[in-house]
């Protein structure tokens, strides 16, 4: 089945329960159903064929999911684009995918034609498609249809190539960890331009017969106004939001009752932060995966996000996953090394490189393992390992103490070349009040062993963050190098 004809069975079986909320306008599934089938129609008449790409730019917005299940229809390939990337970081990814149209959000229109390639049609996302023949069907579930580029951590991005197979398969793995059905309400507020953000809980739930009330972007106040207004019963977070809600004012007496769960990843997610919303009644079901895993390559269950917070989870419905040596060998629980995965929900391959071998098991470069239990805990990026006097330090692990220290706001630590030692932690943190750096290093003292301390302490306004949030090692290297 396709991704299409199975918004269409959907939408055929409950045609007027709400699907979209946005903005205080509500749509149903038949509505939703009619707004695809127009897209589908108006990209077939300017000329959009199977394998072509449409870009988008722009917030969250309703056009963004209809533009997605109308290039299913057709066998094309939807270019979410980071609204938050400058424009030649755009140009790169737009000269690299060449997509034959650019819809983008009215404000940024003037960007949209600054950045498109020769060729490119730049179109306002939120205007009405005109009538239109309908177009016919075609799109099956072998079609590529979403192009999403990785957020570039050690250079330039690449695009992953999902097809509609692998975003049906990672549906069905987000339906059964969440247990969503058509009485569900999930709150959107992560950006739809990253695969989290779209295919953790949003094209699930539309898929599950749910109903999804979808902000623009991230904005607290807007987030706790939405759970008390909407109720909605699912979201999906990260840490930096979690963040910013959990130090709201409002926190403590905001309307949380409705939500029976929360999704959390994109990066290491702090005790403490699960904690607090545990706190709340609300279990934390970490997600685990990555771009080219669509991205749910290991997920918890509501009742093992309480017995086990701190894990990554378990394999999904549709999915496999091992932990390697160095030499690609199977290693048994308790044993960390590199996690692999394989299943349906994986990218095809690399947008303009060759296809991923059939059967490939995807080496995600992050050291973890699994325990006697089945459950598979994160350890650090491969790349982020510190060997210090043959010593293996994982700055996850530093990081976890550091962010418990007095007066530091956020840090994250890394390798500084060492002529004695070879290398040796460094902690880049963004100072609060009453931090004092001797006091940082002192604060490891009994928590963990001393060749795994922290040199120097280095201060900075902010950490260096790609547009997706993510922490961008070398200038974090550069920043600790410098000293």
């Amino acid at each position: 089945m396709s991704l299409w004809a199975a918004l269409e069975r959907r939408a055929q079986a409950q045609p007027t329960a709400p699907a979209l909320r946005f903005e205080g306008a509500t749509t149903d599934y038949a509505g939703l159903l009619a707004q695809i089938e127009a897209a589908a129609a108006g990209l077939a008449t300017r000329g959009i064929h199977r394998g072509d790409r449409i870009a988008h730019l722009g917030p969250n917005h309703p056009s963004q999911l209809v533009l997605l299940f109308a290039a299913a229809r057709l066998g094309a390939m939807q270019l979410p684009l980071n609204w938050r990337l400058a424009p030649p970081e755009l140009g790169f990814i737009l000269a690299d995918a060449t997509p034959c149209l650019l819809l983008a959000a009215p404000e940024m229109l003037a960007m949209a034609r600054e950045v498109a390639p020769p060729g490119c049609t730049v179109l306002d996302a939120t205007a009405r498609w005109p009538a239109a023949p309908a177009a016919p069907a075609i799109g099956t579930a072998d079609d590529p249809v979403l192009l999403v580029y990785t957020s570039g951590t050690t250079g330039r991005p690449k695009g992953a190539v999902l097809d509609q197979r692998a975003v049906l398969a990672n549906a069905a793995n987000a339906t059964a960890a969440f247990e969503l059905t058509a009485a569900d309400r999930v709150l959107t507020l992560l950006p739809l331009f990253h695969v989290g953000g779209l295919n953790i809980q949003t094209t699930p739930a539309l898929l599950a017969g749910a109903e999804v009330v979808l902000l623009p972007r991230f904005d607290p106040d807007a987030c706790l106004a939405a759970c008390t207004e909407a109720r909605p019963s699912l979201t999906l977070l990260v840490p930096a939001v979690m963040r910013a809600l959990v130090a709201h004012p409002g926190w403590g007496t905001a309307a949380l009752g409705s939500l029976r769960a929360i999704g959390a990843g994109s990066s290491d997610v702090p005790l403490p932060l699960i904690e607090a919303f545990h706190a709340r009644g609300i279990p934390v079901q970490q997600v685990y995966g990555a771009t080219e895993t669509g991205p749910i390559a290991l997920i918890q269950s509501r009742a093992e996000a309480l017995a086990a917070p701190g894990s990554i989870g378990r394999p999904p419905l549709h999915g496999e996953v091992r932990v390697v040596d160095a030499m690609g060998r199977p290693l048994p629980p308790g044993q960390p090394g590199e996690i692999q995965l394989r299943g349906p929900q994986l990218a095809r391959g690399y947008w303009n490189a060759p296809p991923f071998p059939p059967e490939t098991w995807f080496a995600t470069g992050d050291i973890g393992h699994c325990d006697s239990g089945g459950r598979f805990w994160f350890t650090d990026r491969l790349k982020h390992l510190i060997i210090s006097g043959g010593e293996n330090i994982y700055p996850a692990e530093v990081e976890r103490v550091l962010r418990e220290a007095p007066g530091v706001t956020e840090g994250a630590v890394c390798g500084r070349p060492d002529a004695r030692w070879g290398e040796v932690p460094v902690a880049v943190v963004v100072p609060g009040p009453g931090f004092d750096a001797g006091a940082v290093l002192r604060f490891f003292d009994g928590r963990l062993a001393r060749f795994k301390h922290p040199r120097a302490v280095v201060t900075v306004a902010a950490l260096p963050r790609t547009a997706l949030g993510k922490v961008r090692l070398e200038a974090l290297r550069e920043i600790a190098a410098r000293g």
